[in-house]
């Protein structure tokens, strides 16, 4: 039995732990340092690391997590209050980056049985990843703001509907699949999560609340019934794991020991398993392999990443009535597409949606409109930095805050409780 897997996991950990606090220092997300390291280790550059089946399905388990966390963070409840136009904003922008990425796609990759794939590349224009924006607003204090509001509100709408795309198509991307029984399979399948979900929910409510504090069997039980509900939505219905794991985190958001499982399942996604992921990324990129036709297709999705949510969602937000400096802040705030692209673009990989030489070009594109977006937001929000004329209060904003001192009360007990070992000691010397 060989062991060299150890020494792969140990310099992925390292590799993206580093390179992550080195992104952070340039007020950038730490998943662009992972997917650096995926890349300066595997074939683009030094050819260290190569994929496994063992880091393929420690990726794997990787997104599912994400996912699960993701259906965690979702209320439905806001998700209702977000109201008309975060829902008009996120579906203009979604269907423009995904019009727009076919055409443009479909000049790069043409031929016979191309045209999931090339819709697939729109889909993926699709994603959102809100935590950037997020991050950049409450720098420059306008997270609470209307545009700050909408944002997030059309955040979450986005990320439903391009789960939603993302099921369809790679349901429709089994070989030989009739288009109706995959509609068919993909509408029953919602519908019994739909009716888990109204059971479950109360279920699990009701178990939560017959102990008066967080048990690990919470954990474990909830992470059983994550993988339990991925592998039925694959196995059953066709559906993507990665959807079966987000509504699985749907069944326990907004219940009593919500925050105690996202804690939990955090750590155990950033100790581990989100590093692989996005390591196993950049390692699937071969940047030497890179004709003139795919850097040329690189540049342009690049570009059309940056334009199409700026004018979707900026489209969005002025046919509900936003001031055109708004539309653009808005625009400007959903373009970072983050992990949410890179989980979709790697289950297009798995499903043969995606041919390999176009994961380099949204790799890049990944890490370009990551890097831009707070660049462009602190520019569209220029000499607005001490106006709090359009503050707003919003569950959204709370929630987000709350999360926050989460963090922080938990960093304290720690720090009171290393006090307390030390004063124990001092105490038993003297």
């Amino acid at each position: 039995m060989s062991y060299h897997y150890l020494f792969e996991l140990a310099l992925i950990l390292l590799s993206t732990k580093v390179l992550g606090i080195l992104t952070k220092r340039f007020a950038l997300p730490q998943v662009v340092g992972a997917l650096l390291a995926g890349l300066v280790m595997g074939p683009a550059m030094l050819n260290i690391l190569q994929e496994t089946t063992l880091l393929d399905q420690l990726a794997e388990l990787g997104v599912i997590v994400l996912m699960f966390n993701a259906g965690l963070e979702t209320d439905l409840g806001e998700l209702k209050k977000a109201g008309r136009s975060a829902f008009i904003i996120a579906l203009v922008g979604v269907l423009v980056p995904l019009v727009g990425g076919f055409f443009l796609t479909s000049f790069f990759n043409q031929g016979p049985d191309t045209l999931l794939q090339n819709f697939f590349i729109g889909v993926v224009l699709t994603a959102t990843s809100v935590s950037i924006t997020v991050e950049t607003l409450k720098e420059i204090g306008k997270l609470s703001t209307r545009s700050g509001n909408a944002i997030l509100g059309a955040a979450i709408i986005d990320d439903v509907l391009g789960i939603v795309a993302l099921t369809i198509i790679t349901s429709l991307a089994g070989t030989g699949a009739n288009v109706f029984l995959v509609l068919l399979k993909i509408v029953a399948f919602f519908a019994v999560s739909v009716v888990v979900w109204i059971i479950l929910h109360r279920v699990v409510e009701w178990w939560f609340q017959r102990y008066d504090r967080d048990k690990r069997r919470f954990v474990v039980i909830s992470f059983a019934f994550c993988l339990l509900y991925a592998y039925l939505a694959e196995a059953l219905f066709g559906v993507a794991d990665i959807t079966g794991a987000y509504i699985a985190g749907l069944i326990f958001a907004k219940t009593p020991r919500v925050t105690y499982l996202q804690d939990r399942f955090e750590t155990l996604s950033y100790s581990l398993l989100s590093p692989v992921f996005f390591a196993s990324i950049g390692l699937k990129v071969v940047l030497p392999q890179m004709s003139g036709a795919i850097i040329l297709f690189s540049i342009l999705l690049i570009i059309w990443a940056v334009a199409s949510k700026v004018i979707g969602c900026g489209l969005g937000a002025k046919l509900c009535g936003y001031s055109g400096q708004d539309s653009l802040r808005i625009g400007v705030g959903m373009i970072s597409r983050g992990e949410v692209a890179l989980i979709v673009a790697n289950n297009g990989i798995a499903a043969g949606l995606m041919k390999e030489e176009f994961f380099g070009p949204v790799v890049l594109m990944v890490i370009a409109t990551t890097i831009l977006t707070p660049i462009l937001l602190k520019l569209v929000y220029r000499g607005k930095e001490k106006d709090y004329s359009d503050l707003q209060e919003s569950e959204l904003v709370n929630r987000y805050e709350d999360a926050e001192a989460f963090d922080l009360a938990a960093q304290a007990l720690l720090e009171d409780h290393e006090r307390l070992l030390h004063s124990g000691k001092e105490h038993h010397k003297s």
